[in-house]
C-alpha cells in the first residue's frame, strides 16, 4: 500500500495562522519536506516548527538556482523537480505520509505545485490551502482588498514594467508579488501608471520582522523578496498612505531618512526579567522597561510586564529569535526606545546574543544596544535548595533544536569527568522526551547513583516546585520544559533538614 501525499499551506508567518487541519497533518506526517536556498533556512519549516514531533524524518530540498539569471535556468529547475519527486516517491513507495511544506497557499506561487504535477497522478494527494501573504498584508495594513463590484488583479513583479504599468492602468485593486530586485521595475510602473501614491509596501507580513510603509517611501535597497505591494480597494474612504493610521499594531510605517534627527536616539535595550514575578526584576530592568517606547518579546515573558499608556507592545512566538531581534533593532534605527524582554538572565540561553548577532550587521551598525542582567533560573533554583552551586559549576542547555546532540553528550561527559555540578537547562519538551533519560545514563557512568539532583519546576511562579532525587531516580516522566535541573558534584551534600549545598572546598 502507497504512502499519501499533501501539499500543506502554512499560512504567511505567524505560526497561529495555520489552520487546524494542517497542524494536524504536521504532526502526524512520517516525513516533513521543505524547501530552501543554499543557505539552508527554510520559511515554511520555521512557521511549521511548533508543530512538529521531533522525530519524523526531515527531508529538505535544496534550490540549485534561486533567479533566472543562470544560462539554463528552466533546465537546472525541472532537473531538481524531477530529483525531489524521485526522492518523495521512495518514501510514499515504502507506504510512508508525505507533507510538503509550503509557505503561504501551495497553489499560489508556490513550489509545491511542481512536486503535485510530478506525483499527483500516481499516488494519492491531498492540497491544503494555507493563509496567503496577499490577505496577510491586507490584514496588516487594515484595508479591504476588494468591494461590490471591483476586481483584484495578482501581478508577479517579475514582469517587464510596460506589461506590470499595462495591468495598473485598470484601475482596480493590485497585489505585486515577488518584489526583492524587482523592486524598481515595480515603482517605475507605479510612477507611469500614475497609482504610486495609492500603494503600500508591507514586508514579512505577521511575522516579528513585519514593516509597512507607504510604497513611495521605501527604499529600493532595504526591500527583501518576502515582501509586496497593496493597491487596496476604492471603495473605501479615500486616503493616501501618508501616516501610520492604517498600520497593523506591530508595524512600523514611516520610514526616516539617513538625515532625520529621530534616528539617532533611538536605542536597543535587552532586559532580564528574572524567572518569575515582579519581585525578581531588579531596579534598573524596572526603569528601562518604563523609559521603553516599544516592548519586543516572546508573549508569554510580555505578559509579565505591566501596561504603560503609550507603550506597544510587539508580541512574538518563542521559534523567532533572529526575526524579533531584527525586528527591534529596525524600529531603534527609526528612532524608537526599544526594550527586548527574555525571561531570566538575557545572557544566558536568551535574548542577548541574538539580538547582538544581528546588530552586528551592517544595517544596523548605528544601532546601540545594551544587556541589562536578570536572576538566572539556576540562581532561583539553587537558592530554594540551599547552595548546590557553591563551588565550580557548568550551565548546560539539552536542547538539540540548535546544536547536534553529540556535541551536547561531549560536554556532559567533559563536565562529568571534570567532577562539576550541572545546571541544565531545556531538559525537555513536547517533542523532546529521550535526551533526560540519556544524560541521566551518561553521568551515571560518571556519578554515584546517590548524587543529589535538584528539580526546580515554575520556581517563583504559582505551580512551583522544587524536590530532590537520587541520580538513579530520575524519572525522565516528570520533567517538562518548564523544569531546571541541578546534579551535584562528587562533593554536594543533602543534609539532614534536605537542604542541599556544595562545600567551597575540594579535597587536595
Amino acid at each position: 500500500m502507497t504512502g499519501r501525499l499533501y501539499g500543506v499551506g502554512v499560512g504567511p508567518g505567524d505560526p497561529e495562522l495555520v489552520t487546524v487541519k494542517a497542524a494536524r497533518l504536521i504532526g502526524a506526517a512520517d516525513v516533513v519536506v521543505f524547501h530552501s536556498a543554499r543557505h539552508g533556512r527554510s520559511v515554511a519549516r520555521r512557521i511549521a516548527e511548533p508543530y512538529l514531533r521531533g522525530d519524523q524524518v526531515e527531508e529538505q530540498l535544496v534550490y540549485p538556482v534561486t533567479t533566472e539569471d543562470s544560462d539554463d535556468y528552466q533546465g537546472e529547475i525541472d532537473a531538481f523537480y524531477a530529483e525531489c519527486a524521485a526522492r518523495l516517491a521512495a518514501h510514499l513507495d515504502a507506504g510512508r505520509t508525505v507533507v510538503v511544506l509550503a509557505a503561504g497557499d501551495p497553489f499560489f506561487y508556490g513550489s509545491y505545485m511542481h512536486l503535485h504535477k510530478r506525483l499527483a497522478d500516481k499516488y494519492p494527494a491531498e492540497v491544503v490551502p494555507g493563509v496567503t501573504s496577499v490577505s496577510a498584508g491586507s490584514a496588516v495594513i487594515g484595508r479591504p482588498l476588494v468591494e461590490r463590484d471591483e476586481v483584484l488583479t495578482v501581478l508577479p513583479g517579475t514582469l517587464p514594467v510596460d506589461a506590470l504599468a499595462g495591468h495598473l492602468a485598470a484601475g482596480d485593486p493590485v497585489a505585486i508579488m515577488k518584489l526583492g530586485r524587482t523592486f524598481p521595475r515595480v515603482r517605475e510602473a507605479l510612477e507611469r501608471s500614475g497609482r504610486l501614491a495609492e500603494a503600500w509596501y508591507v514586508e514579512r507580513a505577521t511575522t516579528g520582522r513585519q514593516r509597512t510603509a507607504p510604497l513611495a517611501e521605501v527604499d529600493a535597497d532595504d526591500v527583501p523578496y518576502f515582501s509586496l505591494a497593496l493597491l487596496p480597494s476604492k471603495a473605501t474612504p479615500p486616503t493616501t498612505p501618508d501616516t501610520g493610521s492604517h498600520a497593523a499594531p506591530d508595524a512600523t510605517p514611516h520610514t526616516h531618512t539617513a538625515s532625520d534627527p529621530a534616528r539617532a536616539t533611538g536605542q536597543v535595550v535587552v532586559v532580564g526579567l528574572g524567572p518569575a514575578g515582579p519581585e525578581w526584576l531588579t531596579p534598573e530592568a524596572r526603569q528601562a522597561l518604563a523609559e521603553a517606547e516599544d516592548l519586543v518579546g516572546y508573549v508569554t515573558y510580555l505578559d509579565r510586564v505591566a501596561d504603560e499608556p503609550g507603550q506597544r507592545k510587539h508580541a512574538s512566538d518563542n521559534k523567532v529569535e533572529s526575526e524579533r531581534a531584527a525586528f527591534a533593532l529596525d524600529l531603534a534605527r527609526r528612532g524608537r526606545k526599544v526594550a527586548v524582554v527574555s525571561s531570566g538572565d538575557p545572557g544566558v540561553f536568551a535574548m542577548a546574543s541574538a539580538v547582538l548577532e544581528v546588530a552586528a550587521e551592517e544595517q544596523f551598525a548605528d544601532v546601540p544596544v545594551r544587556v541589562l542582567p536578570g536572576l538566572t533560573a539556576a540562581h532561583a533554583v539553587a537558592s530554594r535548595a540551599g547552595a548546590p552551586l557553591g563551588h565550580d559549576y557548568c550551565v548546560l542547555s539539552l536542547s538539540d533544536r540548535l546544536k547536534p546532540w553529540e556535541v551536547i553528550a561531549e560536554r556532559l561527559e567533559a563536565a562529568a569527568k571534570a567532577d562539576l555540578v550541572l545546571a541544565i537547562y531545556n531538559p525537555a519538551s513536547r517533542s523532546r522526551r529521550w535526551q533526560v533519560e540519556s544524560a541521566r545514563d551518561l553521568l551515571l557512568r560518571h556519578r554515584s547513583p546517590d548524587t543529589p539532583v535538584v528539580v526546580g519546576r515554575d520556581v517563583g511562579g504559582p505551580e512551583e516546585t522544587v524536590r530532590v532525587v537520587r541520580l538513579a531516580d530520575l524519572d525522565p516522566e516528570t520533567i517538562d520544559m518548564r523544569c531546571l535541573l541541578i546534579v551535584g558534584s562528587s562533593q554536594t551534600l543533602r543534609t539532614g533538614r534536605g537542604a542541599v549545598f556544595t562545600p567551597r572546598r575540594y579535597p587536595s
